[in-house]
């Protein structure tokens, strides 16, 4: 079995290139199944949600090797309950984690530590938030959408849209969700500011090895209602996903990047469109 780490790649490697450094060890207080992580490039910070641990670790962007965290948000006043994904804000220094096993939207102050109670919270029947599970912020257009992955209940994924300081039972300004849309739920997700658009991976059924109708989509943050994605890269022999999770854009050079779980691969794709 395989030991919890964060490992740094080139960015033109492939095949099974080795990284060029690692996160692991027992100082890290990594655990096994971290399904987000994000970077801060403005502050040289790399963020990761430990669900184990009820956890948001911070560590430096040029960690290497068994580096403890520079920061731990942990404790009953952080109300971190079944947290596994996150996003951070640079523009605003906040921090938004889905918690509360899909019921909640917490924020906190970037530099928080310790037991730090959050600074807004967006829960309430209005905000249909049940099954959110992954999150995404517009700081320069001021949004966040949240990533529903279809609660037990529901059984239905989507996306919904709020303002980026939103706080307690407020409504949606926008909810895309239904058969046009192809959202049976989101797991990862990252925006593009600059053209409003939100990127979203849909790996399928949960308890698929390899779901049929995955893709990874994109939508316009002002798109309502069961819309379909401008742009779809879908799973198959031309593409080879089988069950995309994780995405992140590197505008630079126009590619899109994505984690597949069944794979075991990231792969990048050259996707001028979406810049």
């Amino acid at each position: 079995m395989a030991h919890p780490q964060i490992a740094a790649f080139a960015r033109l490697a492939k095949g099974g290139a080795a990284p060029t450094r690692s996160i692991a060890g027992q100082a890290t207080l990594l655990s096994r199944s971290l399904h987000d992580i994000r970077y801060d490039a403005v502050n040289d910070e790399i963020l990761v949600a430990n669900g184990h641990a009820e956890a948001v670790l911070v560590f430096r962007g040029g960690a290497d090797g068994e580096q403890a965290p520079i920061r731990i948000i942990q404790g009953p006043k952080t109300l971190l309950d079944g947290v596994d994904r996150l996003d951070v804000d640079v523009v605003h220094d906040e921090i938004f984690v889905p918690a509360k096993r899909g019921g909640q939207i917490l924020v906190y102050a970037r530099k928080a530590t310790g037991d730090a109670a959050p600074l807004r919270v967006i829960e309430g029947p209005d905000t249909q938030l049940e099954g959110s599970g992954a999150v995404a912020v517009d700081p320069v257009n001021n949004l966040v959408v949240v990533g529903l992955t279809g609660s037990q209940r529901t059984r239905t994924g989507g996306l919904l849209i709020f303002p980026r300081t939103a706080h307690g039972n407020v409504k949606p300004l926008r909810i895309i969700r239904g058969p046009k849309s192809g959202i049976i739920r989101i797991n990862q997700m990252e925006i593009y500011p600059p053209r409003r658009l939100v990127v979203a991976t849909q790996p399928g059924e949960l308890e698929e090895m390899e779901p049929e109708g995955v893709f990874v989509g994109v939508w316009s943050l002002d798109d309502d209602g069961d819309v379909q994605p401008r742009w779809r890269l879908v799973g198959g022999p031309k593409s080879t996903l089988k069950k995309p999770r994780g995405v992140v854009l590197d505008p630079k050079n126009k590619e899109l990047i994505i984690a597949d779980m069944r794979l075991n691969a990231v792969l990048t794709f050259y996707f001028p469109e979406i810049f």
